[in-house]
């Protein structure tokens, strides 16, 4: 999944970029709201880490924009609100709800509820209501970050979790090349390399046959049911 952290303190936003990778997700950073808008027109995200105060205006403003459209943004992706800030009385928890953020987390805070809240509102996608994805006999832990086939464990790179992460949410669906390098990698992947067809390749082989197909020219479709 990929997610967009929206924050001017330097150090703040380069720990959550840190930690949120280590977690598996692809992360872009923006110090303020001009370069959030650029990132948001141009790049797909599942996500938005939001915080209020922002040198050159504010995120009440910005996650009113996308809300109300004045963002056009790719793909059909609903983007998720979460606003972290340390504005935490009353009424500025309900400005931000009332303004179309999803989920609103006071400073400071702990990088794990903040991993659980954001597993929570992704989750929203599928109108899932755990955080284990079973697709037949193959399951996927995303707060462990573990998955298993058949009860054995699987030993996956942070990539390939990540794809067979976004493949589990849609099986029986056929995802391009595009879209999973849109939602599994950040903004420094070039897109003309041959990463993602490589990262497929080898879950593949770690799954073994039947699990995924590639349907030339399209993408790649995970089987509904156990191979």
């Amino acid at each position: 999944m990929r997610l967009l952290v929206v924050e001017d303190e330097e150090d703040l936003a380069e720990g959550l970029r840190v930690g949120l990778t280590r977690s598996g997700y692809a992360v872009d950073v923006a110090g303020d709201t001009a370069q959030a808008y650029e990132h948001l027109t141009v790049n797909e995200y599942d996500l938005m880490l939001l915080d209020i105060n922002l040198p050159d205006g504010d995120g009440f403003t910005l996650c009113r924009a996308v809300r109300d459209g004045e963002v056009v943004t790719p793909g059909d992706t609903d983007l998720r609100v979460l606003m972290l800030t340390a504005r935490g009385n009353l009424d500025d928890r309900i400005r931000g709800l009332d303004g179309g953020a999803d989920d609103y987390l006071v400073k400071p805070f702990h990088l794990t509820e903040l991993l659980a809240r954001i597993r929570a509102l992704l989750r929203r996608d599928t109108n899932g209501s755990t955080a284990v994805l079973t697709v037949g006999a193959l399951s996927l832990d995303t707060g462990g970050r573990t998955a298993t086939l058949q009860g054995e464990p699987l030993a996956l790179a942070p990539k390939e979790f990540g794809v067979l992460e976004y493949l589990m949410h849609r099986p029986g669906r056929v995802i391009s090349s595009e879209e999973l390098l849109e939602h599994v990698w950040d903004a420094h992947a070039d897109p003309f390399t041959q990463t993602v067809r490589v990262t497929v390749g080898t879950l593949r082989r770690k799954l073994g046959e039947g699990w995924i197909t590639t349907l030339v020219g399209q993408g790649y479709r995970l089987s509904e049911a156990a191979a």
